[in-house]
């Protein structure tokens, strides 16, 4: 990550932040807004790996640079860093091409790391956070909607095993501890997954296992 951005309206927690980014990247360059329109206006002039987005902020939402972020710089990986873990907060900043979500309640140390496994391609998202998407979709599904007329797509039980494991919020490393695997042997599991389902996030595969039925196979 070269260039980063940090849109943060408070100044002890931007400063943490930029602390947080400092250590997982240490040769990006930071810049930091407290608004939303200081990160629009900055966009036009600045190319961004990364961006650190909260989402209540004194004038608009995150949610906003969010989506002007994936229309603007396609490349730009945006993650969400928030109190907030509910729905009405998650959804939006996911369907607005959020490429991660974070609570800010997490340790230190666990988002430094969340970030840093952003190198290898693992989106940054928070174990909770997993488990919403999987529970909000699971109760969402409709009674009519058959597994019959959906796509199929064929897992083999080790993709079962590890895809079940990823939708729960487990880490790739606790993943391999849990099933006696290497955690580069994981990620392959989890690229093959990603792959056949055509998806490119946790988020993403949650959803899309759940809607295709395959955690009641």
């Amino acid at each position: 990550m070269s260039n980063i951005l940090i849109l943060e309206d408070l100044p002890k927690i931007r400063a943490w932040l930029k602390q947080l980014v400092a250590d997982a990247f240490p040769r990006a360059m930071i810049a930091e807004v407290a608004l939303v329109s200081e990160a629009l206006e900055l966009m036009h002039s600045l190319q961004f790996d990364l961006a650190l987005i909260d989402l209540g902020l004194p004038d608009g939402s995150g949610v906003d640079v969010v989506a002007a972020l994936r229309e603007q710089q396609p490349d730009n990986q945006s993650v969400v860093v928030t109190i907030h873990d509910d729905d009405e907060h998650l959804f939006p900043a996911l369907q607005a091409g959020a490429f991660g979500y974070i609570l800010k309640e997490q340790p230190r140390e666990m988002i430094i790391e969340q970030l840093g496994r952003m190198h290898h391609g693992e989106p940054p998202l928070s174990p909770s956070i997993a488990r919403r998407v999987l529970s909000h979709f699971a109760g969402s599904r409709k009674p009519a909607e058959r597994t019959s007329e959906l796509p199929q797509v064929v897992l083999t039980d080790r993709e079962s095993e590890v895809l079940l494991r990823v939708a729960k919020g487990f880490t790739l490393p606790e993943i391999g501890a849990q099933l006696g695997l290497s955690r580069h042997t994981i990620a392959d599991y989890v690229k093959q997954i990603y792959r056949k389902l055509n998806v490119s996030s946790r988020a993403e595969v949650a959803l899309e296992a759940q809607r295709l039925g395959l955690f009641r196979r």
